[in-house]
């Protein structure tokens, strides 16, 4: 059975389904207090890199190299141990991956989600 992986932006309101909600952004999520969140968990580490994030802008023409940049950073030790944590929260339940970012397809919330459902 795949795993229930779902993404969706951080400002958006919380929902009963959304089972353990995981900020995937490296930064802060502007404008955003920390109480609103309602999070579970802030993975900073399975984030793409400062540079990576830098250089992709969100602009949809680089986002096959994204993912395949991002891709290869996740399989460094730290972010492995991330995708780890995640597969296992996978689990026990559902796992709304959130992003600040504002197309959640060309987002790495849909990069992690793709490798986490692929993964089970």
């Amino acid at each position: 059975m795949a795993a229930d992986i779902r993404t969706r932006r951080v400002y958006d309101d919380a929902s009963p389904g959304d089972g353990t909600r995981v900020l995937v952004d490296r930064i802060w999520p502007r404008g955003l207090r920390k109480d609103a969140a309602q999070l579970d968990e802030w993975a900073k580490d399975i984030a793409p890199s400062t540079e990576l994030r830098k250089w992709y802008g969100h602009d949809p023409a680089k986002f096959g190299e994204f993912r395949r940049r991002y891709t290869a950073e996740l399989a460094a030790p730290g972010p492995q141990e991330a995708l780890g944590r995640l597969r296992a929260l996978a689990s026990d339940g559902p796992v709304t991956l959130l992003t600040a970012t504002k197309d959640l397809g060309l987002s790495q919330a849909a990069v992690l989600a793709g490798l986490l459902q692929e993964a089970t």
